[in-house]
């Protein structure tokens, strides 16, 4: 029985180490911590959370971007924080990946949310200390933790 003990306690604690180790990792953003998070999320998570994101009842959404050497439109998933005018995504990641980068360089994009289309133009790379004020409290304690500095703001495209 103790050795039963020993063993649970010793995976226990191997995970804590691991918990400590991504949280950190990604907080003061070390390469290969968030190259290997960043490539777990593209090959295994986003593939099952792209077959509900941006449809009503998810909490996902989807930024549909047109790449700025190919010209084709992907869809990356993504969590939006909505105001009034404009949309907030968080960047844990930092600001190098491929779709933040096809979106500062095509001006806009389109942001599926809930089932509904929402164009979004200027898109620019905010401090998240600038945006805190409307950040869900839960919302914030997590970036927080993991160290997000950066998050892309979007304004709501107005139609005439």
């Amino acid at each position: 029985m103790r050795v039963v003990a020993v063993i649970i306690g010793t995976l226990f604690g191997a995970v804590l180490v691991l918990v400590g180790l991504l949280v950190a990792g990604m907080r003061w953003q070390v390469s290969p911590v968030v190259n290997t998070v960043r490539r777990m999320n593209r090959s295994l998570t986003n593939p099952r959370v792209m077959r509900t994101a941006g449809s009503a009842g998810t909490q996902t959404s989807v930024i549909e971007h047109v790449g700025r050497r190919s010209g084709t439109t992907y869809e990356t998933p993504v969590d939006i924080i909505e105001t009034t005018t404009r949309l907030l995504i968080a960047l844990p990641y930092g600001a190098r990946t491929d779709w933040l980068r096809n979106v500062l360089a095509a001006g806009s994009a389109t942001v599926v949310s809930g089932g509904e289309r929402i164009p979004v133009e200027r898109p620019a790379v905010v401090a998240t200390a600038d945006v805190e004020e409307v950040v869900p409290g839960r919302t914030l304690r997590v970036l927080r933790l993991f160290g997000v500095r950066q998050c892309l703001s979007l304004e709501k495209s107005v139609t005439p």
